[in-house]
């Protein structure tokens, strides 16, 4: 048995069911549906507006537009397959509704831009909504900097421990990140903010519309200038998934150095039970699992992102079925990032504590203070390469000897140079050597106040 047709008199026999379900694509555009429904009213004044149906016609079509998306939310419209997609569904519930008349909707007007309306509809909702989460994940990212600037913690390059660092600095280099992210959102809002309604199925259309209206109803920027272009570009759908991408490498990175500092290795962060789970058969663990999935999502993102391309890199214009691909993506990204956001948000918010006297602790055990030791020399006009490579038979005398620069005798300081006073040991103190970094963007504790203050009037703009 054979679907029943959805198309015109062309076609003598509807499809064979197995291929009606392989085509159909209302089992996730139902998404789109209320954007749909907005696109529609917008077309359907605009008809109006124009004179190309009567303005009573133009209101009814508004009208039984409005009662489907109150049974919508009310839930009591479940279009199936039989509809194949969402704009087949709303045609039908509306003819049902109104009439006839409801045959006059899809006048001057494709699938093609149909589609095109509501995916950017859609997107530029969700777009503003990631953008919200982005400034309460900056939020508690700021929290935490503003009881932590004179916290210390290790500073790593290539996961070594190099210089010590304010805490509060450290994470507010993912407040950076994720204001480039915040940012980045809004440049691909501006290019996803443009009407391809009018463009028809690929060249236009022989009725007098009114383009600049309907974008003007929808809150679209602009129209698109070239029909072929508005129908079928989907490089703002690309654009929104690289920056999707984006936010979550700095989430995953984030949530790599949470893994890490929860291990009892580094035990820098107590894990809270709100946030945490156990192991089945090892009762003394707690697990770290929203960093982990968070770190395990970023690929499902980034394969999204690399979908897309592959679809588009070899499409001729204009339209092609193809472009149903897109959709699935696009709304699983969506999804991702937002739950990822709000989750490592909470993690900030309340499923943290760092151990400060362990921290404390870390900055005091180790050489890091060594290129500081160097700064010293230098300071005391020593040429700095000459310094540098002093400080480095210093270090592997050192740890020869089982001590840490601090431990060292003025006498053995000034046995290795006599430029070395009673001053050293100030000067490679965790604190001034963190304190001492004043250069602007530094980790110097004056610049980490003023990094916050930067910080605090980003986001209460």
């Amino acid at each position: 048995m054979s679907q029943q047709k959805t198309w015109s008199d062309r076609f003598e026999s509807a499809l064979n069911p197995a291929i009606a379900i392989f085509n159909a694509s209302i089992g996730f555009d139902i998404e789109l549906l209320e954007y749909d429904l907005t696109g529609s009213i917008a077309h359907a004044k605009m008809l109006g507006s124009t004179k190309i149906i009567t303005d009573t016609e133009a209101q009814q079509l508004v009208s039984g537009l409005e009662q489907i998306r109150t049974e919508y939310r009310q839930g009591n419209f479940n279009p199936g397959v039989e509809a194949e997609d969402v704009h087949f569904a709303v045609e039908q519930r509306l003819i049902e509704i109104v009439g006839d008349v409801g045959k006059k909707l899809h006048t001057a007007r494709s699938r093609n831009d149909q589609v095109g309306t509501d995916i950017r509809l859609y997107l530029r909702a969700e777009i503003r909504q990631i953008q919200q989460h982005l400034r309460r994940f900056q939020a508690a990212l700021l929290s935490h900097s503003q009881n932590h600037v004179e916290t210390l913690i290790p500073g790593y390059t290539h996961l070594q421990r190099a210089q010590p660092i304010s805490l509060a600095h450290h994470l507010l280099a993912y407040f950076q990140m994720s204001q480039r992210d915040w940012e980045r959102l809004n440049d691909v809002y501006q290019r996803t903010n443009i009407s391809p309604l009018g463009c028809g199925a690929l060249a236009g259309t022989t009725f007098p519309i009114d383009r600049q209206y309907t974008a003007d109803l929808l809150g679209f920027d602009r129209v698109y200038e070239n029909s072929l272009d508005g129908v079928s570009d989907r490089d703002f759908a690309i654009e929104f998934l690289c920056a999707a991408s984006l936010i979550m490498v700095h989430l995953s990175r984030l949530s790599e150095e949470m893994i890490l500092w929860a291990s009892q290795e580094f035990s820098f962060i107590t894990l809270k039970d709100t946030c945490a789970t156990g192991s089945s058969i090892m009762p003394q663990k707690k697990n770290p699992d929203i960093p982990e999935l968070v770190r395990g999502k970023t690929g499902r993102v980034f394969g999204h992102l690399q979908a897309l391309l592959v679809i588009m890199k070899g499409l001729p214009l204009a339209y092609n079925k193809d472009l149903q691909e897109d959709k699935e993506g696009i709304f699983d990204g969506v999804k991702t990032v937002k739950a990822c956001l709000e989750a490592m948000t909470i993690l900030l918010e309340e499923g943290i504590e760092f151990k400060t006297t362990r921290l404390a602790e870390a900055v005091a055990e180790d050489f890091s203070n060594a290129t500081d030791v160097a700064d010293y020399l230098a300071s005391k006009d020593v040429p700095f390469r000459e310094a540098y490579n002093l400080v480095g038979k210093v270090v592997k005398t050192s740890l020869a000897a089982g001590k840490l620069l601090k431990d060292l005798t003025l006498d053995e300081w000034q046995q290795l140079h006599p430029a070395f006073e009673s001053d050293i040991y100030e000067a490679i103190a965790p604190k001034q050597v963190v304190s001492a970094r004043n250069s602007y963007g530094g980790t110097g504790f004056e610049q980490v106040h003023q990094a916050i203050a930067r910080a605090k009037s980003i986001i209460d703009l």
